[in-house]
This record gives structure tokens, C-alpha cells and sequence, in this order.
């Protein structure tokens, strides 16, 4: 069983219980359990508390929480662009040096540093998040934030280390050319537009 119980099929909303039925049937996806646990964190409707984030406005976790994640997403993946911008008002600097130094993490709530903790770990060690991780998130999440914690830092996190890869301020001209014919287009329709 997961360490997350998927949510009885049963139980799901209507339209939830046709996509996996769609989906399992023509075999897009082999397995209905991970749609069942992304399912808690189906929600019509964000908190209206006033901290919401630009980049995940119908999030269930809070604007400040997102940010300090994302920053701190992108000092692990060495992006830089990233690690300068700030998108919150609570993500001020001081909040944000508590990140690096743990000295300093008197600064941050409990939720904070464990989601700071959950990032972490699954950038460089997921292999170590086991029943307890989950249990000690439980403490101070619900299952709903938990899974939309997980998704959310496994974007993040592949999102900076990618581009950490482009060497977004470097020196050197770059390894792709800019060309206006390649912005949309697939290799198919670039090469079919070659040949006419």
C-alpha cells in the first residue's frame, strides 16, 4: 500500500472516476493509484486568504510558503534568475537567509521549515523520504497540502535544474540560435515547412 492510502475509487467525484476509467481503459495509464492519491488535491476553489501566488494562484498552500520553496528550489538547482526574483512580500531577505543557514530558522514557522526540509530531501536524497516523513507532514499538513507539496517541489525542482543547464547569464554565445520558425513548432512541422 502506498504510503499515501489512495482515495477508494468509489469515493471519487464523477467526472474523476470517468478520466481514470478513460485513461485505464485505452491503457494511457496502466495504473489508477497515482491519480488516486493526486486526487486530494482536486479543489474547486482556493483559500481566499489574501496569500496567493502569481505562479500557483489556485494553490491550497499559501503564497509565502510557495515562494520560500521556490527560492529555495532554485538555489539547489543553481538557477539564478530564480533565486533573485521575489514574487511575495514575505519572502523578504532575512526570511529568506534562513533557508541557507539553519542558525537562522527561528524565523521560519514549523510548516515552513518542514516543507523546506521535504524539498530538500527529495532534491537530493529522495530515496530517504519514508512513513516517517509522511507521518511528520501529517502533523502539520493535510493530505490535500501534502500531495500538492510533493508535486509542486518535483516541478520545482526539475524546472531550476534545467535552467541551471542554460547558463541563462553566461558569456558565450549561445549553443541554439535564435530562429522565429522554431517558436511553436514541432521538428514535423518545421521540416514540412523546409520541404514546401
Amino acid at each position: 500500500m502506498p504510503r499515501i492510502e489512495p482515495i477508494p475509487f468509489e469515493e471519487l467525484p464523477p467526472a474523476q472516476k470517468e478520466f481514470i476509467e478513460k485513461g485505464t481503459s485505452t491503457r494511457e495509464y496502466r495504473d489508477p493509484v497515482p491519480l488516486q492519491i493526486m486526487a486530494y488535491a482536486h479543489h474547486e476553489q482556493a483559500p481566499d486568504d489574501g496569500d496567493r501566488h502569481p505562479n500557483f494562484p489556485d494553490h491550497l498552500l499559501g503564497g509565502t510558503l510557495l515562494e520560500l520553496l521556490r527560492i529555495r528550489s532554485a538555489q539547489l538547482g543553481g538557477c539564478e534568475p530564480c533565486m533573485d526574483s521575489r514574487k511575495v512580500d514575505g519572502a523578504t531577505e532575512d526570511v529568506v537567509a534562513c533557508m541557507v543557514d539553519p542558525a537562522l530558522t527561528g524565523k521560519l514557522s514549523i510548516r515552513e521549515q518542514l516543507a523546506l526540509d521535504y524539498l530538500e530531501t527529495l532534491a537530493n536524497d529522495h530515496l530517504s523520504i519514508g512513513d516517517e516523513t509522511y507521518k511528520r507532514l501529517a502533523e502539520h499538513f493535510t493530505t490535500a497540502e501534502i500531495v500538492e507539496l510533493g508535486l509542486t517541489c518535483g516541478r520545482m525542482i526539475g524546472t531550476h535544474r534545467f535552467f541551471h543547464t542554460l547558463d541563462t547569464y553566461g558569456e558565450a554565445d549561445p549553443a541554439i540560435q535564435y530562429d522565429a520558425r522554431q517558436v511553436g513548432a514541432t521538428w514535423e512541422d518545421l521540416h514540412a515547412r523546409e520541404e514546401v
